[in-house]
């Protein structure tokens, strides 16, 4: 009986040394610009074990968007960090007994359906062994695009738009938020933006999109016909390789 008291407790005591809190930093990051956090209202991590898809630790990412200078403008050398104190992250504590495997999942911008985009990656987690500091950074490609004219399912009348410009107005920002002006940081001028127009499901014309102040870009065109309509805005940047879309329908009827 002693002997089996014995081999208990020995078997208690080796599996208490390995149920150590562990913790990981977790950050978003957008493709060409910074961290995603509390601006944007953050990005949404859930960290599963692979093996049953139990979920071990979710939340947001909370914090600001990082030192603009640190990140896109210092040289990056092994080693260095280019998140500071503030920078966003989600801190996920997770409570395991043995190493592993985990998936992490980073769903932004949590509140803009349109432009959400999901990406993940793997690892092994090992009890009591923190990974920390810049931690696991996932990167979010794309841009944010909010159309804001014609309105969604707006019933346009034929005659308050025939022979006068119909106008195109988009609000379109980097998946961190930060902004987009011409020659600045994130530089208009390296970004095609356009319109494309289908009128009763076939492709009817295309309409270029310029910058008109910061995150604003407008175009407009000629309506001659009624119709059911689609407005489909693009953004392009060939050099980042980011992308991002929005659609509306609305209806010019007689």
């Amino acid at each position: 009986m002693k002997n089996i008291i014995f081999l208990l407790l020995g078997l208690l005591m080796s599996t208490s040394l390995w149920a150590t809190e562990t913790k990981i930093v977790i950050r978003a990051k957008a493709r060409d610009a910074k961290f995603i956090g509390s601006s944007l209202g953050g990005a949404y991590v859930i960290v599963r074990n692979t093996l049953n898809q139990q979920i071990l630790a979710e939340g947001k990412t909370n914090g600001s968007t990082g030192n603009t200078r640190l990140i896109m403008k210092t040289p990056y050398l092994r080693g260095n960090s280019i998140a500071d104190k503030g920078t966003a992250l989600f801190l996920a504590t997770l409570d395991i007994t043995e190493p592993t495997f985990v998936r992490v999942e980073v769903y932004s911008p949590i509140n803009k359906k349109q432009a959400r985009a999901t990406v993940s990656t793997e690892l092994w987690v090992i009890p009591g062994k923190h990974i920390l500091g810049d931690g696991i950074m996932l990167e979010v490609p794309g841009f944010i695009i909010d159309i804001l004219k014609p309105r969604t399912h707006h019933y346009i009348s034929l005659k308050s738009v025939k022979n006068k410009p119909f106008e195109i107005k988009a609000n379109i920002v980097m998946m961190c938020g930060c902004t987009i002006n011409k020659k600045g940081l994130w530089d208009s001028e390296k970004m095609e933006v356009r319109g494309v127009l289908k009128r009763n499901g076939k492709l009817w014309k295309e309409v270029p999109l310029k910058i008109v102040s910061t995150n604003l870009f407008e175009g407009n065109t000629q309506i001659t016909e009624p119709g059911n309509y689609e407005l489909i805005v693009y953004a392009y940047n060939a050099q980042s390789g980011n992308t991002g879309v929005d659609k509306v329908n609305y209806v010019i009827y007689n």
